[in-house]
């Protein structure tokens, strides 16, 4: 058949290649099978997920990890439908996802067909920036433009594209060259030269950085270190700046009195961080009355929304702090933060975690001595991950992910593996709850099969503890929230993954120093009480 005419699940293959696609994470089906047709003629890996909410984390993880948008392929009805909770992560997350479904042609009222819907578009409309069905093979090249430019122009969010599986089986002409993307935006330069002006004259500058600006570390560490400003960042921006700024308060935002410390602040530079719930967990900042505020962010949605910034620079994190830096010029300011002050805030924070949930900062420093620097870190939703976010600082930005914003159980150990394929070069962990990572445990399957050297790190209590302290503080009898776990070392050395159950907190260290130099994965169990 001529290169120019062939089946558009080919073709559409192709067109994922010629835009820079190399992974593509998913289960076929007897719906999606076209577009499986042309993957190793394109030179697509694919990864078979065990279940499509893993494959989704894999997409997840592998954009997260690698800089390039993750791919994401199911099929029709319960395929998209078990993707949905992937997609919401990325959503909330800002994270470059492309689904990729079957659909069953429209016309006429419900028939009762195999994977039937009655809104499968509108469904997945939900969780995504764009949720669209291909018309014909030329719409369907224009779509995967619009989700690839939609990722580098803008605040990246997933994209669903469904094909009717007629229109995948029928003949196509080849996809036109890949569309460009253009740059982000740059600031407008006069807002960036009062923004300069505030933040020249201010005696207590401070940062607040989150995800949008962990491409512009070296900007905003020079931008820091120019006012003197104090600083924060979220659970997403660890990283950005370094943790022995004497002027950072790391990522303690969460705490309530955090917002004591921000009020002191005369002029708030807030970059590439919505401020939202999961940032904060209380309903404001705690911007003084009379303190400035200076909001840059790419999505104009929440520039929109903010009305208590008096500037607002729509534009890339990276060209609008750089910018502010060359409209200060040369030499350092002097200011009135005190490092004593905020490394007794840090402190107390620290010693408020050890109270909340005693024992788990023992845990997470042996964790944390035991890894590399440059190690990866993909964690669930559990008690120890909830310390780590506030107390593992980071030394460069991507090095944690963790599902904050729609708060999905089942997250890390799909997503490392995502991670794992999209970086093999650096060390990779996933950290769960005995409870989520029963969610996606089946993917173990998936990173034997792969052969990744993947420590997945399972903090087993034998309970929902976070759950239990909630309803306990909420004077609510604890019902529910204690489960019998599976022997989780007999169910991995099952997958053929290897298995520890480290006695001591002095063993943690060599069992993840095996686990990284292993041919596969390995379960490290971990339980209370390790001394």
């Amino acid at each position: 058949m001529p290169q120019d005419r062939r089946p558009l699940g080919v073709q559409l293959a192709h067109a994922l290649a010629a835009r820079g696609v190399e992974v593509v994470f998913g289960i076929p089906g007897v719906h999606n099978q076209e577009i499986y047709r042309g993957l190793d003629e394109a030179g697509l890996r694919h990864v078979l997920a065990r279940h499509e909410q893993g494959a989704g984390f894999m997409a997840d993880g592998y954009a997260r990890a690698s800089g390039r948008p993750g791919v994401a392929c199911v099929i029709s009805g319960p395929g998209l439908c078990n993707l949905m909770t992937p997609l919401g992560q990325s959503w909330s997350d800002s994270v470059a996802v492309l689904a990729l479904s079957s659909c069953l042609p429209n016309g006429g009222p419900p028939d009762h067909r195999l994977h039937e819907m009655r809104d499968q578009r509108g469904a997945a409309a939900a969780v995504t920036a764009w949720s669209e069905e291909a018309r014909d093979a030329d719409h369907a090249y224009a779509l995967l433009d619009r989700a690839f430019a939609g990722f580098a122009e803008r605040r990246p969010r997933p994209a669903h594209m469904q094909i009717p599986i007629p229109l995948l089986e029928a003949t196509a002409p080849a996809a036109p060259p890949a569309v460009r993307p253009q740059p982000p935006g740059r600031p407008d330069p006069g807002i960036v030269t009062r923004a300069a002006r505030l933040l020249a004259e201010a005696r207590r500058p401070l940062l607040i950085l989150g995800g949008g600006t962990t491409g512009a570390a070296l900007e905003a560490r020079a931008l820091a270190a120019r006012l003197g400003a104090a600083s924060f960042v979220t659970s997403a921006g660890r990283g950005v700046i370094a943790p022995g700024d004497p002027l950072h308060f790391g990522s303690f935002l969460a705490r309530p009195d955090s917002a004591r410390e921000i009020a002191r602040a005369d002029v708030v530079l807030v970059a590439g961080c919505a401020l939202s719930e999961t940032d904060l967990w209380r309903e404001t900042p705690g911007f003084g009355d009379h303190a400035r505020v200076i909001r840059l962010d790419i999505d104009p949605a929440i520039l929109a929304a903010d009305t208590r910034s008096e500037l607002r620079l729509a534009g890339d994190a990276a060209a609008g702090l750089a910018m502010i830096g060359a409209a200060l010029g040369q030499g350092a300011a002097a200011s009135d933060w005190q490092p004593d002050r905020i490394d007794a805030a840090r402190r107390r924070w620290f010693a408020e975690i050890d109270a909340d949930r005693p024992g788990l900062l023992a845990v997470i420093g042996a964790l944390r001595e035991a890894l590399p620097p440059e190690a990866m870190v993909f964690s669930d939703m559990t008690q120890i991950a909830y310390a780590a976010v506030e107390a593992w600082p980071a030394p460069a930005p991507r090095l944690w992910h963790h599902p904050s914003g729609f708060g999905t159980l089942g997250y890390a150990l799909p997503a490392a593996i995502g991670a794992a394929v999209g970086r093999p070069e650096v060390p990779v962990v996933a950290l769960a709850g005995d409870y989520g990572v029963q969610y996606t445990i089946q993917e173990l399957g998936t990173a034997v099969e792969l052969g990744l050297p993947l420590p997945l790190v399972v903090w087993d209590n034998e309970r929902l503890g976070e759950i239990e302290a909630s309803m306990v503080a909420a004077q609510i009898a604890p019902r529910a929230v204690h489960q019998r776990n599976p022997d989780f070392c007999a169910l991995a050395r099952a997958w053929g993954a290897e298995a520890e159950m480290p006695e001591s907190l002095d063993a943690i260290a060599p069992a993840l120093e095996r686990a990284l130099a292993a041919d596969g994965p390995t379960l490290i169990r971990l339980t209370p009480g390790l001394t």
